[in-house]
């Protein structure tokens, strides 16, 4: 039985690096699913593999290793229910705009909570910051007060001012990391500038919309420096929960859940319980009423404008 990582898919097929370093394309053999949760790709970039050799030195995957992690989010396609990003990841870096396109601080929170579910360490980066003026800059210093916080470390990039290159290239020694983000945030640029070889296609914003257009269209995951590995991602619109109780929903947000202890009641949902440490926290300045806000509409599911919001 042949074993390897798989480090590319598209569509039904997959490229799996063999455990001496070929590259081998392979189909699906079976179903494969994650706690019945129904999936558009059964298969993800970062998965450790068996599969066997046919004739034509194709490969047939037959087996999945259990995951470590995963990064995963409601699926786009009305007749499945989600779509695992990557997997057997060690961090994940989630790429910010401010300007052209603006990252919505919902998109940022459901990103990391679903981190925080799979204890994936994460870390903001604001891309694009040679764009900002002072409205950005204004906000950027909020957020990054905010998130910092929270415990994500937040960093600044610029691909034409060459900012935060360096800090950046250090974070992904030894390391699997998948990037990830909305259309347009400058993530291939990014990634091509920290690795030069890789010549990514990146495409220019929709000035009609200030939206960015998809130029990755299939996750892939590339060596870095003979010492890591990048997984470039396709650039996401909406980024939906999965599988996550609405009881438990706190547990993802840290602020919040270090504060959850002090409540008067086991259950509280802080919404509108007496009591309630968390809404204390808030009201004192204590949690983010952002971060306070965005849980409150994913409790409540209060996030319609989030999901019809074009960025």
């Amino acid at each position: 039985m042949n074993r390897g990582m798989v480090i590319k898919t598209s569509g039904l097929l997959h490229i799996v690096r063999n455990e001496n370093g070929e590259f081998v394309s392979c189909t699906v053999r079976g179903k494969f699913r994650i706690k019945g949760i129904r999936l558009t790709n059964p298969v993800a970039v970062g998965d450790i593999v068996e599969f066997i050799l046919e004739e034509d030195d194709k490969g047939v995957i037959t087996k999945i290793d259990p995951r470590r992690n995963y990064i995963i989010r409601k699926s786009t396609k009305l007749s499945k229910e989600a779509h695992i990003i990557a997997s057997n990841v060690d961090q994940a870096f989630l790429i910010v705009s401010l300007r052209d396109p603006v990252t919505m601080s919902m998109f940022i929170d459901r990103f990391l909570i679903s981190a925080e579910a799979y204890k994936i360490p994460a870390r903001l980066i604001f891309n694009k910051t040679d764009l900002y003026r002072e409205k950005e800059n204004l906000t950027l210093r909020e957020w990054k007060r905010i998130y910092e916080a929270a415990g994500y470390p937040c960093y600044e990039s610029s691909v034409p001012e060459n900012t935060g290159i360096d800090e950046l290239r250090s974070l992904l020694l030894n390391k699997i990391t998948v990037f990830s983000g909305n259309s347009g945030v400058g993530k291939s640029s990014l990634i091509n500038c920290l690795k030069p070889d890789l010549n990514l296609k990146i495409q220019e914003i929709s000035e009609m919309h200030k939206t960015g257009k998809h130029t990755t269209t299939y996750a892939e995951m590339f060596e870095f420096e003979s010492s890591g590995w990048i997984i470039d991602t396709p650039g996401i619109r909406g980024f939906g929960t999965v599988d996550m109780q609405k009881e438990e929903l706190y547990h993802f947000f840290p602020e919040i859940f270090e504060k959850a202890d002090n409540c008067r009641y086991h259950n509280c949902t802080h919404s509108h319980e007496p009591d309630c440490a968390v809404v204390s926290a808030v009201e004192e300045g204590k949690i983010s009423f952002m971060r306070y806000n965005n849980y409150i509409s994913l409790l409540t599911d209060n996030d319609e404008k989030y999901r019809k919001t074009p960025w």
